[in-house]
C-alpha cells in the first residue's frame, strides 16, 4: 500500500469532515454527499480499510430468490451491454435493494482478482458496509453517478472505477442498481462518461421490459421526445388499467407524470391509481388513436404542463383461454401451520417464513402490538432445525443499566452487585440456537453498535473479558415501530437496520385477517372445547381488536373463567360462552349495535301480545318452550334483536333454570 497515497487520501476526507475544502476541486457533489453520510451518519473512519465483503452462499440465495423475476428480465439487457463492451475489461453487477450483487458478468480468468475487489457475485456494497461506492451512493440518492478511483471512501477500493444507475420497480420504488466497473481505468474521471450513458440506457430498457412483462392486460403508453425513436427505443412508459388510471410506470415515466402535474419529484404523492387526464389533455378513450397504425409524427400528445411528446399506445393482450395446472403449495411446517386458520395473506407470509427458517439470515418481524411476533419467532426457530435454545429478551422491559450485562454477560468481579461467579449472557446462551430481540427499536444506541459487531463478526465479549468468544446463532428481531422512521430520527443505527432486516416479515393486524372466525373456534378448542352463542360470536367478530391476538386470547380466557354455570352447557355437554361472559366493553359495543339495528316487525297479533308479555320472565320462558329453545325464532316473534333475547335470558337465569339453544 503506497503510504503517501493512503495518507493523502485519508487526510483529504478527514479535512472534508471538518469543513475544509477538498484537495481536489473537481469532486462530484454526489461523491461529497456520500462522504458526508459515511462520516456523519455511518460513523466510518477513512483511516480504517476493509476488504470487500462477499455474503455467504446461503444468504446470497435468499437475495437472489427475492429478486428472481427482476434478474430474469434484466439478464438479456446485461448480456447485450456486456457484448457491447467486450474487450474493454468491464464488469457488470446487478445489485438488489440491499446492495448485494445478485447477478454478475465478468471475465472468469480474472475471477480471483474480481472477487478480491468485490466485483463479484454476492459482494455487498451498501454505504454503511463499504463506504462511498457507486452502488451504495446510487441506493442512497436514487440517481445515476460515477465513483472514480479516489472518489471511494475506503482506500482499499481506490483502484476501481464504478458507474451505476438505479432500476425502479413499477410503483416507483428503487429496486436494484446496475453497476459497470473496471479494475483499472485511465486517471481522468471523464473517461467514464460513455459508461454512464450506457448504464443509464441499459437500466431504462430493463425497467421498460419489466413493465411490458407485467402489463399484458393493460394499455401501455410509451413516450419519446423524438418520433424517430418512439417505436424502437422509447424514453418512458406507463400502463393504464381499464378505468383509465395509472397502474405502473418506469422511472422516466414517473418523472414525466410529475413534471406534467407540476409536482416536486422528491415530495410527490403516489402516482399509482391517478386518472390519466390528471397529467395529459386526453383520457382512456383517446388511446386507440395513438396505436402504431398511424405514423409516429402524427401521434402527438400534450402534457398538462404544456410539454409536447410523441406517444405509442399498445392495447391489452387478450390471451386465449386455456386450462392451467396449478401445483398445490408445499405444506407448512407444523410450528408455522398453527399460526393461521386460512387467511390468504397470512398463509403467503408463513410460506415465505418456511423458506427462510433453515437459513441463518437475520429476520426482522414487524407488526402491531399483540400481532404474534414472538409466536412467529418461536415457530421460525422450531422449523429451523437448529439444536440450540430459543432465547427471548424484551429490549424495552429491561432497564438500560442491566441490558448490556444481560445480553453480553459478565465475568466475576466485573461490577458491584454482580453474581460472584459471573453470568453467561443471553447472546452466548443462544449459541447454536435463536436469539429473539423483541422491541429492538427500544435498544439504547450505545448497545446497538456492540450488537452490530456481534452480527458482523459472530463474536461476543462479556463485560470484564479481555477477548471475544465465538457464537453461532440466528437472530430474529421484532418491533411494532417502523425502524426506518427511527433511523431518520437518529434513534436507530442504519447499519444495524440493514443487518437485522436481511429478511423482513410483516404480520397483518387481526382486523385485516379473514380467518378470525376459524381462529375463535381453534382457540376455544385449545381452552377446553367451549362454544360461542350467536350474540357473543357476533360481538367478537365485530370488534376491531386493537390489541390483536394478545387481546383476543385475554378476552377468551376471561370468558372461559366466567362461563362456569351448569346451565350454560349445550346438549352436547360443551360449555357455551354467552354475551354476558365477555368483558363489559364488548357487551356495551354490542348493545349499542343492537340499539342501532331496526327491529323486525311482528308477523301477527299473537306475536304482538307475546312482545308485551316478554318482560315477564315466566312469559319469556313459556315462549322459549313453545319455540323449543330456538332463540332466533323467539327474536323474530318478538320483533327484537337476538342479543336482546339473550340478555333477557341471562337476567332470568337467576330466577329459574331454562335450557335453551340457538338453532335455526
Amino acid at each position: 500500500m503506497p503510504l503517501q497515497s493512503y495518507a493523502s487520501h485519508t487526510q483529504e476526507i478527514e479535512a472534508f469532515g471538518l469543513g475544509y475544502p477538498t484537495g481536489r476541486g473537481e469532486r462530484d457533489q454526489a461523491v461529497l454527499g456520500s462522504w458526508r453520510r459515511c462520516i456523519d451518519h455511518h460513523r466510518l473512519d477513512p483511516a480504517q480499510t476493509c476488504e470487500a465483503y462477499i455474503v455467504p452462499e446461503s444468504q446470497l440465495r435468499i437475495h437472489q430468490d427475492e429478486s428472481e423475476s427482476l434478474i430474469r428480465i434484466a439478464r438479456s439487457g446485461l448480456e447485450r451491454l456486456y457484448q457491447q463492451l467486450k474487450g474493454l475489461d468491464y464488469v457488470l453487477l446487478l445489485a438488489d435493494r440491499h446492495g448485494v450483487a445478485v447477478d454478475f458478468l465478468g471475465h472468469q480468468a480474472q475471477a480471483a482478482d474480481l472477487r478480491h475487489a468485490g466485483l463479484y457475485l454476492g459482494a455487498e456494497w451498501r454505504e454503511d458496509r463499504a463506504g462511498t461506492s457507486a452502488v451504495g451512493a446510487c441506493l442512497a440518492t436514487g440517481e445515476a453517478l460515477v465513483v472514480h478511483q479516489s472518489d471511494h471512501f475506503d482506500f482499499t477500493h481506490t483502484q476501481l472505477s464504478c458507474t451505476a444507475a438505479p432500476i425502479y420497480d413499477l410503483r416507483g420504488e428503487l429496486a436494484a442498481v446496475l453497476d459497470l466497473s473496471l479494475l483499472k481505468s485511465p486517471a481522468e474521471r471523464a473517461s467514464q462518461n460513455l459508461a454512464l450513458n450506457l448504464v443509464v440506457a441499459a437500466a431504462r430498457r430493463v425497467e421498460l421490459a419489466n413493465l411490458m412483462a407485467q402489463s399484458r392486460n393493460d394499455w401501455v403508453l410509451r413516450f419519446s421526445q423524438s418520433p424517430d425513436f418512439l417505436d424502437v427505443d422509447p424514453d418512458a412508459a406507463i400502463s393504464i388499467d381499464a378505468r383509465g388510471r395509472i397502474r405502473a410506470t418506469t422511472h422516466a415515466g414517473a418523472r414525466a407524470l410529475v413534471a406534467a402535474a407540476g409536482l416536486e419529484w422528491r415530495k410527490r404523492p403516489s402516482l399509482i391509481g391517478q386518472p390519466l387526464e390528471h397529467f395529459f389533455d386526453f383520457d382512456l378513450a383517446h388511446l386507440p388513436q395513438l396505436r402504431r397504425n398511424r405514423p409516429a409524427q402524427e401521434r402527438i400528445v400534450r402534457a398538462r404542463d404544456g410539454n409536447i411528446l410523441f406517444a405509442h399506445a399498445m392495447e391489452p393482450q387478450r390471451a386465449p383461454a386455456r386450462s392451467l395446472t396449478i401445483s398445490a403449495p408445499q405444506p407448512l411446517p407444523p410450528a408455522l401451520g398453527t399460526l393461521t386458520a386460512g387467511d390468504p395473506a397470512m398463509n403467503a407470509l408463513l410460506h415465505k417464513a418456511a423458506r427462510l427458517a433453515p437459513q441463518s439470515l437475520p429476520v426482522l418481524v414487524q407488526g402491531e402490538t399483540g400481532a404474534g411476533k414472538e409466536f412467529l419467532a418461536r415457530a421460525l426457530h422450531a422449523a429451523s432445525g437448529r439444536e440450540g435454545a430459543f432465547i427471548a429478551i424484551n429490549c424495552a422491559a429491561i432497564p438500560e443499566a442491566l441490558l448490556e450485562s444481560e445480553l453480553f454477560g459478565y465475568l466475576p468481579g466485573s461490577w458491584t452487585g454482580g453474581a460472584s461467579k459471573g453470568r453467561q449472557g443471553l447472546i452466548e446462551a443462544a449459541h447454536g440456537g435463536t436469539l429473539f430481540l423483541d422491541e429492538i427499536g427500544d435498544m439504547p444506541v450505545g448497545l446497538q453498535a456492540k450488537l452490530l459487531r456481534v452480527l458482523s463478526e459472530s463474536q461476543v465479549t462479556p463485560v470484564g473479558a479481555h477477548g471475544p468468544r465465538h457464537v453461532d446463532l440466528r437472530v430474529v428481531s421484532a418491533s411494532h415501530r417502523a425502524l426506518a422512521t427511527l433511523v431518520e430520527a437518529g434513534q436507530f443505527r442504519q447499519d444495524l437496520l440493514y443487518r437485522l432486516n436481511a429478511a423482513e416479515l410483516h404480520l397483518p393486524p387481526l382486523r385485516q385477517r379473514q380467518d378470525l372466525a376459524a381462529m375463535l373456534d381453534r382457540l376455544l378448542a385449545d381452552l377446553g372445547g367451549y362454544h360461542l352463542d350467536e350474540p357473543a360470536r357476533a360481538a367478537l367478530l365485530a370488534h376491531r381488536w386493537p390489541g390483536n391476538l394478545r387481546e383476543l386470547s385475554n378476552v377468551l380466557r376471561y370468558a372461559v373463567a366466567l362461563c362456569h354455570e351448569p346451565d350454560a352447557a349445550d346438549p352436547g355437554g360443551a360449555q357455551v360462552i354467552a354475551l354476558s361472559h365477555l368483558p363489559d366493553a364488548l357487551q356495551s359495543a354490542s348493545a349499542g349495535d343492537a340499539q342501532d339495528t331496526p327491529a323486525t316487525p311482528p308477523l301477527s297479533a299473537p306475536h304482538a301480545a307475546a312482545r308485551t308479555e316478554s318482560a315477564d320472565p315466566e312469559a319469556l320462558a313459556q315462549l322459549l318452550a313453545q319455540c323449543q329453545g330456538n332463540v332466533s325464532e323467539v327474536a323474530r316473534l318478538l320483533g327484537v334483536n337476538r342479543s336482546t333475547v339473550h340478555r333477557r335470558i341471562q337476567r332470568m337465569l337467576g330466577q329459574r333454570q331454562v335450557h335453551w339453544g340457538d338453532g335455526g
